[in-house]
């Protein structure tokens, strides 16, 4: 079902459910009152009728013959039953009536009066004290007038109920059509969108209202879909080149190896670079699988010495800057032992800062590269600052996308994954990674440890 006929249903349904119960209000309502009216009359009949007869030996023969005069059309023999003591009929002549009952007499006596339909008659019964004795006065009237104006008022609220209903329907499919025009214009743009380049957002209408925040989070939406293609586009290229290199390497070098013999030596290097190459790939392999599982990590944090970590990365790479003429120097300045107590996942922690100190190793250019540790508005920050050769502005905006490598790292060998990797970890653990960095200066990596650990 669409908006539009939905809107339109619950429109009519709504109105429909609201005039029914407004109709049977004033139906009850007007039904009670002119129910109260017609016996107010009989009971005004009731007690002219027992004036007429039980008076006549207490009036003057005059007024008698005045009010029988004037009151002739009004009381009539045969809607009239005059009851004794003995429940006879002793004036008028609604004799026998088998709608009166023994128990509406007593009624009557007892509660000065008593009214009831039965066989579509009105019937009211008053009690009268007379110097002749205690009677009760019953009349009764034909409830066609009755009848015939409930019947009237029950024909006008159903015309006023489907011609409203009817109304309502086409009301609320024009007004439909006007209120879901500016989605069926999203819905039509969004059609022409060209899906080869899905990036191209919906201008927005700027009218503040439900359809602009709907165009809005589509091109939310859109912006976060076009990252992921951009980065599955990365991924593919990043994996016919990274993978191509060593695997190529490996091949070519078996290839030439199987052409002759070979000594010990030289199959021991081959082994080695093919191994390295390997190494290389699986590597890779282990952080993308890492990165693809980050988001589903379990809670697995317990408290983690953060200067060991340090110490266990020197420890780990202390060779390889050694290798690229470079050195790694640690400086401890916190002087409060409970800021180097981390709550988190060790090995992912481990990860993270060996990919932010190979980095700084890798682009070091002969210099040192410092580890700081130090405690700054109540929190712990680690710096990692290296003198190499800087990252560009317009590369340090993106440095930490996934895939993504600077366009000044020459030949040093990388796969643009350490930093985006780093980073989720870091994020992960609420830990806010800054990287500041200048051409032909450095690069400086902070991160600054949460405060309510």
């Amino acid at each position: 079902m669409t908006l539009r006929n939905r809107f339109t249903l619950i429109s009519s349904l709504s109105f429909g459910i609201v005039s029914i119960i407004t109709f049977g209000v004033i139906f009850f309502a007007y039904y009670d009152s002119t129910k109260i009216f017609y016996f107010e009359k009989l009971r005004n009949t009731a007690l002219i009728s027992a004036i007429y007869y039980l008076e006549k030996d207490e009036l003057p023969k005059d007024r008698h013959d005045q009010i029988k005069k004037e009151y002739n059309h009004l009381i009539q023999n045969n809607r009239v039953a005059v009851y004794n003591q003995n429940n006879e009929v002793t004036f008028g002549q609604n004799l026998n009536d088998k709608n009166i009952r023994p128990f509406h007499l007593q009624a009557a006596r007892n509660n000065k009066g008593m009214q009831f339909m039965s066989d579509n008659q009105f019937y009211y019964g008053i009690f009268y004290p007379d110097n002749q004795g205690d009677f009760v006065v019953f009349v009764k009237s034909p409830n066609d007038s009755f009848r015939s104006q409930i019947l009237r008022l029950s024909i006008i609220m159903l015309s006023v109920l489907v011609i409203g209903l009817m109304a309502i329907y086409f009301l609320s499919r024009y007004l439909s059509k006007i209120v879901y025009k500016p989605i069926s214009n999203v819905v039509a743009r969004i059609n022409k969108v060209d899906y080869n380049n899905i990036s191209t957002a919906i201008t927005s209408t700027h009218t503040n209202d439900e359809v602009d925040e709907l165009i809005k989070s589509y091109n939310k939406l859109i912006g976060r879909i076009s990252e992921n293609v951009l980065l599955q586009q990365n991924f593919i290229n990043y994996v016919s080149h990274e993978f191509k290199t060593p695997l190529a390497a490996i091949s070519g070098n078996l290839e030439v190896f199987a052409q002759k013999d070979r000594t010990p030596e030289e199959y021991r290097k081959v082994a080695k670079e093919s191994l390295d190459n390997v190494y290389e790939i699986e590597n890779i392999l282990n952080n993308l699988l890492l990165m693809s599982g980050m988001t589903k990590l379990e809670s697995s944090h317990q408290q983690v010495r953060v200067d060991e970590l340090v110490w266990k990365i020197y420890e780990k790479l202390e060779a390889r800057a050694k290798e690229n003429r470079s050195a790694i120097k640690i400086q401890l300045e916190v002087t409060k032992p409970a800021l180097l107590e981390f709550p988190g996942n060790e090995t992912l922690l481990y990860l993270a800062l060996y990919n932010i100190v190979e980095n700084a190793i890798k682009y070091s250019e002969d210099h040192p590269v410092t580890i700081r540790l130090l405690e700054k508005e109540g929190r712990l920050n680690i710096e990692v600052k290296d003198q190499g050769r800087g990252i560009p502005a317009d590369d340090l905006i993106k440095i930490s996308e996934t895939f993504y490598r600077g366009k000044n790292v020459d030949q040093v060998k990388g796969s643009g994954i350490g930093l985006s990797l780093s980073k989720s970890i870091f994020d992960h653990h609420h830990i806010a990674m800054k990287i500041d960095s200048e051409i032909g200066v450095g690069t400086n990596v902070l991160l600054v440890f949460p405060s309510d650990v």
